[in-house]
């Protein structure tokens, strides 16, 4: 069996742009990707937060750097990874369809976004439901939004929110919030406004988001309060799966731990992207699955005694 150099697990930006380096460096490779590839960023109905286009659809975008890594690497689409180990030499991948074996490991899965499982919620999904600020805030400037979540994510989201001049309310399920003292009181000094013990039960709209549901998890009363949009932001859920097979660092916050050079805990095993945490952009993910494509590179080259 042909050993490759370096197996790319995940086909979004981070790892579509390992491949890339990766190939363009002389390595021998092949990306695995379970679904389509852009992962993630396919769903962003515009993205204007990446250089050298003032807007584009994130699946026109995915679609193009898509294009450009198929010139230097081989996608294994639709073919999922259901084991992946290391003897000691090589990680042994084993997949629906076969098994390879590969001298370093790019792991670049991604996440998906914590979802309320609300009515209206995936049917007005870039309609008004959008799971980033940064991605989508700028569309809702001058109008009037929700953020759903309490924690350090959701009250950044929502001062960057108040900062582009959106009207923001906080909904949280406590009777707290549960972000940083500092974030919290910026949150107040801004004039944000906090709804307190309630949760979203339904998402209201036709052709775009237009009200809100809430019920006071206290009193069970329900009320409806008209909205523009909602930014959901009650976490994400890194696909780390395979990775803790191999016995990687998981951080506190339940992401690979790397170092600025991409590295894992675990030698020739690198993560880039969203499954590392941090600035969850397109443009981070890129540049982070190049970095890993890079020092995997030169982990490669090194004789086998150092």
């Amino acid at each position: 069996m042909e050993v490759l150099d370096v197996a790319i697990i995940g086909g979004g930006p981070a790892g579509l742009t390992a491949g890339i380096y990766a190939s363009r460096s002389g390595l021998k490779i092949l990306m695995f990707e379970k679904g389509i590839s852009g992962g993630a960023a396919n769903t962003a109905p515009w993205v204007e937060n990446y250089p050298g286009f003032e807007a584009i659809e994130g699946m026109k975008l995915m679609d193009m750097i898509g294009a450009q890594a198929r010139k230097y690497v081989e996608v294994k689409a639709g073919e999922s990874i259901e084991s992946l180990a290391n003897d000691g030499n090589e990680f042994i991948i084993k997949t629906s369809k076969g098994e390879y074996r590969a001298r370093a490991i790019i792991y670049a899965t991604g996440s998906v976004h914590r979802r309320l499982g609300v009515p209206g919620e995936g049917s007005l999904l870039g309609r008004g439901v959008s799971y980033c600020a940064t991605c989508d805030g700028f569309f809702f400037r001058e109008k009037k939004v929700a953020i759903v979540g309490g924690g350090n994510n959701a009250a950044t989201e929502a001062i960057y929110l108040k900062k582009l001049g959106i009207d923001v309310t906080i909904i949280h399920r406590r009777d707290a919030l549960r972000a940083e003292e500092s974030l919290q009181n910026t949150i107040a000094s801004m004039g944000i406004n906090v709804i307190y013990d309630s949760v979203v039960e339904e998402i209201f709209g036709e052709k775009k988001l237009e009200k809100l549901k809430l019920k006071n998890v206290k009193t069970s009363d329900i009320s409806e309060i008209e909205f523009d949009g909602v930014f959901i932001s009650i976490g994400d859920i890194p696909q780390i799966e395979l990775a803790k097979e191999l016995g990687v660092g998981i951080n506190d916050d339940g992401y690979i731990d790397v170092d600025r050079t991409q590295r894992s805990s675990i030698p020739m095993v690198y993560a880039a992207g969203d499954v590392t945490g941090g600035f969850r952009q397109i443009i981070t993910a890129c540049s982070e699955g190049a970095i890993a494509a890079n020092s995997a590179h030169e982990d490669l080259a090194k004789p086998y005694w150092i």
